[in-house]
């Protein structure tokens, strides 16, 4: 299926797929809206999971909190159906498009995973940083649409 990692040439130069999964067996991936361009999220992906997206063309990504495969949007419904999938130089980081259709990426609630910008400038010593809220509301409840799941955010 994937192409043994022989030579750098091959690699960076070559036209067959031989990605690079970390120590855990997992490959990042920076997912983005097709139609706005929008980044939704950043997650994993270990071989079965790129495997199976590349098959069913809808993303499924390794979650690490449950150390399990998911197809995103099976349980609250909001699918990723992918319209292309991109990988770097070094094949060691995947870059996809997917249409959402009407509905969102994070499992907060809003329709990105990067709902909030830092700001830049000087940090004054000691000081928090504060954090302004790009999306002002929220696309789902998602106490409604994961009710009984647990939250995949640890502290």
């Amino acid at each position: 299926m994937f192409k043994k990692r022989e030579n750098v040439l091959e690699i960076e130069e070559g036209n067959l797929l031989s990605p690079k999964f970390d120590n855990d067996g997992l490959i990042p991936v920076i997912t983005m809206c097709s139609k706005t361009k929008d980044v939704l999220m950043h997650g994993y992906m270990n071989v079965e999971a790129l495997k199976k997206t590349i098959e069913t063309k809808e993303a499924h990504y390794f979650s690490r909190s449950r150390k399990a495969i998911w197809h995103k949007g099976a349980t609250s419904g909001f699918t990723q159906k992918v319209t292309e999938i991109r990988i770097d130089d070094d094949q060691d980081s995947v870059w996809m498009t997917v249409d959402i259709g009407d509905g969102s990426s994070c499992h907060v609630g809003y329709r990105s995973c990067f709902y909030r910008s830092i700001p830049m400038g000087p940090i004054e010593n000691g000081r928090e940083i504060k954090m302004k809220f790009e999306e002002k509301q929220k696309s789902f409840d998602p106490e409604e649409v994961y009710k009984g799941q647990p939250n995949p955010t640890k502290i």
